[in-house]
């Protein structure tokens, strides 16, 4: 296996009772990234990695400012601000306002916030990222938002944070070994006050699947399920528009990619409930 992806969390907005919003966790070749940490979603990283101070991660990738995508990088900088102070800062990549949210919540501290999170705003080009290369695309939302790719040698992963539909959604998960969709299909719940914006921010797991499909991606995992949504429904759904694997993201969920071959399926890891 080259490497594998740990799903910290599968929620949207707020999470379920066990469950956890977006968040999850890369690993390749001993390189550790982090993808949004929304509610609920330290505990499992910090029993991932064996550390209470969050030893061991090697990079952060935030895709936007909502709570459910970042909320627990605060806890992480307390984790580090208290219990690792003066340890080389972790690279943080996200667009304007994740700092700026996060340092609010140390009444306004943002030098503490610096010394912890070496900030980076996210690339428009392709960079290096340990083994890995990092691209990113911005994706519409009701706050700046990007879609992270992650590729090297063995394989490619892309994530759409939240979005809208957008022709980029083909570019950002072309190919792609995993591409990780959000599937918020509100419609499932209609008592859920409307959206605020008259054009639709977020995805239908209908709109999910013909992202897929339009990328050429070779399997699909829905995530950000809208809490009380019927995830089943949510596949079959996906299914209508890709005709490729789909996944169910769930805590816990670890998904072998690159060598490993893709009828393997995910097995459960090991976190506190």
């Amino acid at each position: 296996m080259s490497g594998r992806l740990v799903v910290l969390g599968s929620c949207g907005a707020w999470p379920e009772p066990g469950r956890a919003c977006s968040g999850f966790l890369l690993e390749e070749k001993g390189f550790r990234v982090v993808l949004d940490l929304g509610y609920g979603t330290l505990p499992r990283l910090l029993e991932l990695l064996g550390s209470v101070v969050g030893d061991g991660i090697d990079a952060v990738v935030i895709t936007h400012r909502h709570p459910d995508h970042m909320i627990d990088l605060h806890g992480l900088f307390r984790a580090r601000w208290f219990g690792r102070r003066g340890a080389p800062s972790i690279p943080l990549y996200s667009p304007p306002g994740v700092l700026e949210r996060l340092a609010t919540l140390e009444e306004g501290d943002a030098e503490a916030v610096r010394q912890v999170f070496d900030w980076r705003e996210t690339p428009s080009g392709r960079i290096a990222l340990g083994p890995l290369h990092l691209e990113t695309w911005a994706l519409p939302h009701f706050v700046p938002n990007v879609g992270v790719r992650l590729s090297c040698a063995d394989f490619t992963l892309a994530y759409t944070g939240d979005t809208g539909l957008d022709p980029t959604l083909a570019d950002l998960g072309r190919d792609a070994d995993l591409y990780i969709v959000e599937a918020t299909s509100r419609d499932q719940q209609p008592d859920t006050p409307p959206s605020p914006t008259a054009k639709p921010l977020l995805l239908s797991a209908r709109e999910a699947g013909r992202a897929a499909t339009a990328a050429g991606a070779h399997r699909l995992m829905l995530t950000h399920f809208w809490p009380g949504n019927d995830r089943e429904q949510s596949r079959a759904e996906a299914a209508a528009e890709f005709g490729g694997e789909i996944l169910l993201a769930a805590e816990g969920l670890v998904v072998p990619l690159g060598t490993q071959p893709r009828a393997d399926p995910p097995r459960p890891a090991h976190f506190p409930r």
